[in-house]
């Protein structure tokens, strides 16, 4: 197949998704092997480098989403009447930074390293789609664990967790399996009294 006909195609599905899409996905659609696809794609992404083109290709892990330049943000929200997104509270910055470096975690992990109530922030993350569950831990009551997501990533300009700043010290961080071998601890106390 000719190589301009995959890049009109490729645009056109990268256009009309919208969201980020997996590779393997994009591969099977344009019917090509990953690795014939990933040239393609790195190719695109610095044709649209270029100062007249309005998008750009980010990578968000094994996924791949056409997005506008960040240089044309504010005609795009004018001309779509978006409003901007209210700014996190320090809190909200403060649980998401937890749940980044800890993931997957319990909502009562991350209230113990703040020493407050999360639950309406950790509620509040997951309805802007910066934290989902991650499925439910192991242990009595089966509490719920969140991760952070694409959308997380697609945020804060990442490509990866692994892109994360690294952080100074690891020493006296409360880590979720301190706070699992607390919570066993306590329950097994509960039950012998």
């Amino acid at each position: 197949m000719e190589k301009t006909f995959l890049l009109s195609q490729l645009e056109a599905v990268l256009f009309a998704a919208g969201e980020p899409l997996a590779v393997s996905k994009l591969a099977q659609a344009l019917q090509l092997t990953e690795e014939e696809l990933r040239p393609l794609l790195e190719e695109y992404r610095q044709e649209l480098e270029q100062p007249q083109r309005g998008f750009r290709l980010v990578w968000l892990e094994d996924c791949v989403q056409l997005t506008t330049k960040r240089e044309h943000e504010e005609v795009v929200k004018e001309a779509l009447q978006l409003r901007k997104n209210a700014p996190l509270s320090n809190a909200a910055l403060e649980v998401l930074a937890i749940v980044a470096y800890n993931q997957p975690v319990t909502k009562s992990f991350v209230e113990q390293v703040r020493g407050v109530d999360s639950s309406s922030i950790v509620n509040s993350l997951t309805e802007k789609e910066l934290l989902q569950e991650a499925g439910r831990l192991d242990v009595p009551g089966r509490p719920i664990l969140y991760e952070t997501t694409p959308n997380f990533l697609r945020c804060f300009g990442l490509s990866s967790l692994e892109e994360l700043p690294k952080l100074p010290d690891e020493s006296g961080q409360l880590k979720m399996d301190d706070v699992m071998a607390a919570q066993e601890a306590e329950e097994a106390s509960q039950q012998e009294e």
